[in-house]
């Protein structure tokens, strides 16, 4: 009896014992299943952080592409507006010259006139002191 009271004590230790470690090791699937669910959902979690981030910037290089074309188009106009003005001014300066001839011109024929005068007046006065002599 000796034995088999050794070897139902041994067993009725050894069955806790062997449940606990079964237990154990049934849990640590379940854990680690756990555990990698935790680290999926951290990872999802992650991703959906980075594609928010992602639309942003790609929201940003759109609003920054149509700001860009609206400065181009910009700088477009002011080049046309500078060469307008610069056409402008080539008229203006044409125009002057034009008017600086024009002015020259007139000068020359009022020195002319002046003369022209000149010489009628003196060419009267003789007459009218040839008609009093007379």
């Amino acid at each position: 009896m000796t034995a088999w009271w050794a070897k139902t004590t041994e067993m009725s230790v050894e069955c806790p014992l062997y449940c606990t470690v079964k237990e154990a090791e049934a849990s640590r699937p379940e854990g680690a299943t756990s555990e990698a669910v935790t680290a999926i959902r951290g990872i999802d979690g992650t991703i959906g952080r980075i594609n928010e981030i992602a639309n942003a910037i790609a929201a940003a290089v759109e609003e920054q592409g149509a700001a860009t074309g609206e400065i181009a188009d910009s700088i477009q106009r002011a080049a046309q507006g500078t060469e307008d003005v610069n056409r402008n001014l080539g008229g203006i300066t044409k125009t002057s010259g034009e008017i600086g001839t024009a002015a020259d011109q007139t000068l020359t024929a009022a020195t002319g006139l002046s003369t022209l005068s000149e010489t009628l007046r003196e060419e009267v006065d003789g007459f009218v002191t040839s008609i009093r002599a007379a």
